[in-house]
């Protein structure tokens, strides 16, 4: 019998996830329809959303406008032929699809893995509804085991850190890219809160997170997603959630 060590294994783990990913991003685009305005998330599962998307565009006629959460999404989108607009250009969005690093089972989100958190959390309040596609790992009871991104600008970062830290009484790091700090696409920087999984009241954190200086925004997405796409080991299952804006 051959034996497969775990350098062998890892690759088809990886593989199963990323077709689930893929499913999420997918079946995400049923709620697309023409003539919407469509914010387009960021992360490695929303990207098969736009894929998706654009495929739909070429071969089935698809007329949409999308406006992207961040420059990645941005080229991505320009690549697979989804006509951009700017948010200004707009009164409105009608949907915005986009991934989370947690949810929680209020619905609830902390967002920023991919450092996009600022415009995805601009585009999200100007939409009428946010579908957000995720697998497994990302569904928790309480929020915080992924550490709360926190944008900031650069001036005197460190103090902000400290501020922060002293505020959720953790460990806050400024997030690095080697030797640098990590810069968004806004310029600013981010601090990663290691808070471990006691985030039982996002939203009233939120409001005092936001109250220090030097605080740009936080990645706690409260009270904005409608709908999960949720890629597990069984398939593909939706929530809706029942105080949202698509519960019937």
């Amino acid at each position: 019998m051959k034996i497969l060590n775990s350098l062998t294994i890892l690759p088809i783990i990886m593989d199963k996830v990323e077709v689930l990913k893929q499913q999420a991003g997918i079946e995400a685009c049923k709620f697309v329809k023409n003539g919407m305005k469509v914010g387009l998330g960021t992360g490695s599962t929303v990207k098969y959303t736009v894929i998706e998307l654009g495929r739909r565009i070429t071969e089935e006629g698809l007329e949409i406008v999308g406006v992207p959460t961040s420059l990645a999404t941005e080229k991505l989108a320009t690549k697979v032929g989804i006509p951009l607009v700017e948010l200004s250009e707009c009164t409105h969005l009608d949907i915005v699809i986009d991934g989370a690093d947690e949810f929680d089972n209020n619905y609830n989100l902390i967002k920023g893995g991919g450092a996009a958190l600022l415009r995805e959390k601009i585009v999200a309040q100007e939409s009428l509804s946010m579908i957000v596609v995720a697998d497994e790992r990302k569904m928790v009871g309480t929020l915080g085991a992924f550490p709360l991104p926190v944008e900031i600008t650069p001036f005197s970062h460190q103090a902000t850190i400290r501020q922060l830290s002293t505020l959720l009484d953790s460990r806050v790091n400024c997030r690095m890219a080697g030797d640098n700090p990590v810069v968004t696409d806004n310029g600013n920087y981010i601090a990663d809160a290691h808070c471990g999984p006691k985030l039982s009241n996002p939203e009233a954190l939120e409001v005092e997170i936001l109250k220090i200086a030097g605080v740009v925004q936080v990645g706690l997405f409260n009270n904005m997603c409608d709908v999960v796409i949720l890629a597990s080991s069984t398939g593909v299952e939706t929530k809706i959630n029942p105080n949202g804006r698509l519960a019937e």
